[in-house]
């Protein structure tokens, strides 16, 4: 009988914050394929967690993925974990999942913690349809992203070091406007989580003057569509005509 992998979501920040089944379920793998062993490492001694470890990293999971599904086919029990939140989540994960599907090997993603979606709840912004972006490139196909993007409707969501958020935000400024509504989460279900709103402008202002720290989530309200527009400016017109239908009657 073949194996099965485990998708095992870990606290982004609070301990407090790992479910018991994902804790049953470490303990009782074969074997803990992580991300970074020194960082799952503190998570698994915390809990009680003596399954051995095994890297499965960006760097090394081309090489190391015909080798699992070897040990899975023969029976092996796998969980996967990255540093922080869900694997696959701008974290490695989706090749390992890809391969499993392709061999007919049995996959299992537990639900749990994830940045975004209490950054994008926090935000305020319209969560009923929106785009998750993940890291931006640093470099190369940047701008051309960044450009496919501006008349995106959809609320948006992108992760970004502390380092790079003034510069990305001077981009978001350039290419979706200074008065787009955004919001900025840091550190989130840490003990020093923050959440600021406000146009993309007025945030980039507060973080020339207040340097980040931590891990960040920005989140961006979709382009005005041109029905919404429409609806907008007809509000807007009956509202005003309301009000001097209002002054009439007084007068």
């Amino acid at each position: 009988m073949a194996g099965k992998l485990y998708i095992v979501p870990t606290p982004v920040g609070n301990l407090d914050d790992m479910t018991p089944r994902a804790i049953q379920v470490l303990k009782q793998a074969d074997v803990v394929l992580a991300e970074d062993t020194r960082t799952s490492g503190v998570l698994m001694k915390h809990f009680g967690i003596d399954t051995p470890m095994r890297s499965h990293h960006k760097f090394n999971e081309h090489s190391v993925i015909p080798k699992l599904i070897d040990e899975l086919n023969a029976g092996v029990t796998m969980a996967l974990v990255s540093d922080a939140g869900t694997p696959a989540i701008s974290d490695p994960g989706f090749m390992l999942v890809r391969a499993c599907r392709q061999h007919d090997i049995e996959v299992e993603t537990l639900p749990g913690a994830t940045a975004f979606v209490p950054a994008l709840v926090n935000s305020g912004i319209p969560c009923e349809r929106f785009t998750f972006e993940g890291f931006l490139p640093q470099k190369k196909g940047r701008a051309t992203r960044l450009a496919a993007l501006a008349q995106e409707t959809r609320t948006m969501i992108f992760y970004e070091s502390p380092l790079r958020l003034v510069k990305t935000l001077q981009q978001f400024c350039e290419t979706f406007g200074n008065d787009r509504d955004a919001s900025v989460s840091r550190e989130i279900s840490k003990l020093h989580n923050t959440t600021h709103n406000g146009t993309l402008f007025e945030l980039k202002t507060y973080f020339e003057a207040n340097a980040p720290r931590g891990e960040i989530v920005i989140v961006v309200a979709g382009a005005t569509t041109e029905k919404e527009k429409v609806d907008k400016y007809a509000a807007f017109q009956n509202s005003n005509k309301n009000k001097n239908n209002d002054n009439y009657e007084k007068a």
